[in-house]
């Protein structure tokens, strides 16, 4: 596994220690609803945000126990998993194995994944490393990896949750309680170190590194909705908790 910084080892840390807790509370619901997205799981049929995959390489930065990338190899993609815990590779090995997928799994950093330049046609994640990892070296490094034209899809929390947390409360409130401007390496409070940036910094990170917006679909709460999360479903109907950016690289670049 290639050196990693601290935030990442950190990071690293905790997943090792919370991945076999974290996988017994969510890891069959994420199993069962696999093609879906975020915390309410949104299903991809429904969003239609990663597009056809058949026939194409895609990689999946930060896999977790590799739900995504099981399925997506049943649909006739060619999926690679990366995550740089050893515990939650544990887990997407099992799941892996049970159902006879074909999907390599590696262990390495988001932030210098071992891959060869113009590997993959598509890099997405949900909730993976573009939550945990510096987005001022993983945007270059999916550019990297992409090949021209090459889609980049993920998800990740929206600043508003951060915003608006209440300490005492332990809970997303409906005030602002921190600044917008500046906002970066984060404590998520749940033992992570995250990353958010405001929008505008997003898209000129994005348009310097040749990545075309296609859509930032920001999630709501479906009405009724549960997840394993403990989120507030009624606080993410009036504001979006979560959103995926849609990009591809520009062919011409």
């Amino acid at each position: 596994m290639s050196e990693v910084r601290p935030h990442e080892q950190h990071n690293r840390k905790f997943w090792d220690a919370d991945a076999d807790d974290y996988q017994a509370l969510h890891g069959e619901d994420l199993t069962r609803r696999a093609r879906a997205w975020g915390a309410w799981r949104i299903p991809e049929s429904e969003l239609r945000v990663l597009g056809d995959v058949s026939g194409l390489d895609l990689l999946e930065l930060g896999c977790g126990a590799g739900q995504w990338s099981i399925a997506l190899d049943g649909d006739g993609a060619r999926p690679v998993g990366l995550d740089q815990s050893l515990v939650q590779l544990k887990h997407a090995r099992a799941n892996r194995d049970s159902v006879r997928a074909t999907v390599p799994l590696v262990a390495g950093s988001g932030e210098a994944a071992p891959f060869r330049t113009a590997s993959f046609d598509v890099v997405f994640c949900d909730h993976g490393a573009m939550s945990f990892c510096d987005p001022g070296i993983t945007v270059p490094e999916v550019a990297r990896l992409l090949r021209p034209g090459g889609r980049f899809v993920f998800a990740h929390s929206t600043p508003w949750g951060y915003l608006t947390w209440d300490d005492q409360r332990d809970r997303m409130t409906r005030r602002l309680r921190a600044p917008y401007f500046g906002i970066g390496m984060v404590d998520s409070g749940e033992g992570t170190v995250d990353f958010q940036l405001p929008y505008g910094d997003w898209i000129r990170l994005f348009r310097q590194h040749g990545f075309v917006i296609d859509d930032l679909v920001e999630l709501r709460a479906p009405k009724g909705a549960t997840t394993t999360y403990g989120w507030d479903a009624k606080w993410a109907r009036r504001w979006p908790a979560e959103q995926i950016w849609k990009l591809h690289l520009d062919p011409s670049r």
